[in-house]
């Protein structure tokens, strides 16, 4: 179940005593003459949830590719645990402890829920090619202890009745969840959700919402969230940055940002009253 609000603002006060888990600081991302990025900052606590808000176009997905290490940045550096992120290669990003879904669903469809999700743990496998095949009884414990881990995660999402069976014959909600699972068996410090109410209906909302709160709450991951769901990012936020043309223009509590003049100007395109009724949707 998800944590009570009183174990949240417990969590989000702890947090916010610590060094920031992630610090991007005057990142800027240039392609030819567009600025996709410009001098961006922002700190995000161990145990937050940070929703990252904007219209399309505004950089966001730039960030991710960015953090992903997808995307080098032309300016400033990001930095995860005190490590800069400019000194790893994007097939160690994993292994460091951040996790990502992306918007457009990227499963192996013919593989059964489990052994997608299995698929997580790649990174957290200390074996080479030659011991997998020579099999020393250290490889079989590895692969015991990443089957319970990747069984209790099945159970965390809910998913157990439909383990053995493959993907494509999931709902598309469903699929997101196996998604956000095979992401979680990385064993992320740092996940990061690109869009994950895409495609989903009001109920499937609501409980991603609870799930998010969950992830943070029983599994203590830190989670930044791309969203253009106004009333999921509200919902489940410590807070909130806000990004047009790859600038910030906001940054602090969900209440604050939603009523933010440049918020309401960028981002929702109305007036304030209109904007704090739109945040409900």
């Amino acid at each position: 179940m998800a944590g009570s609000p009183l174990a949240r603002k417990d969590t989000a006060a702890a947090a916010g005593e610590a060094a920031p888990l992630l610090r991007v600081s005057g990142i800027s991302v240039r392609f030819g003459g567009i600025v996709a990025l410009d001098n961006l900052s922002f700190d995000i606590a161990a145990g937050q949830i940070v929703g990252l808000i904007g219209p399309n176009g505004a950089g966001k997905t730039t960030l991710f590719n960015c953090l992903s290490r997808l995307y080098p940045f032309t300016g400033g550096d990001i930095t995860f645990a005190g490590t800069s992120l400019s000194a790893v290669p994007r097939h160690r990003i994993a292994g460091l402890g951040i996790a990502r879904t992306f918007q457009n669903l990227a499963l192996f469809r013919s593989l059964s829920v489990f052994d997608n999700i299995l698929l997580g743990r790649h990174c957290r496998s200390g074996s080479g090619f030659l011991a997998n095949a020579l099999r020393p009884p250290r490889i079989a414990h590895e692969e015991e202890d990443a089957a319970q881990r990747v069984a209790g995660l099945v159970r965390f999402l809910g998913l157990d009745a439909l383990a053995a069976a493959p993907v494509a014959a999931m709902p598309f909600g469903t699929q997101k969840r196996v998604e956000l699972g095979r992401a979680l068996a990385s064993e992320p410090r740092l996940l990061l959700l690109d869009e994950p109410a895409s495609g989903l209906n009001h109920e499937e909302v609501d409980a991603l919402a609870t799930l998010i709160t969950e992830i943070r709450d029983r599994l203590h991951v830190t989670i930044l969230l791309v969203e253009h769901h106004m009333s999921l990012v509200m919902r489940v936020s410590d807070k909130v940055v806000a990004l047009d043309f790859g600038r910030k223009i906001a940054d602090g509590p969900p209440a604050a940002v939603r009523q933010d003049p440049e918020v309401v100007r960028a981002y929702l395109g109305t007036g304030p009253a209109t904007a704090a009724a739109g945040a409900g949707r």
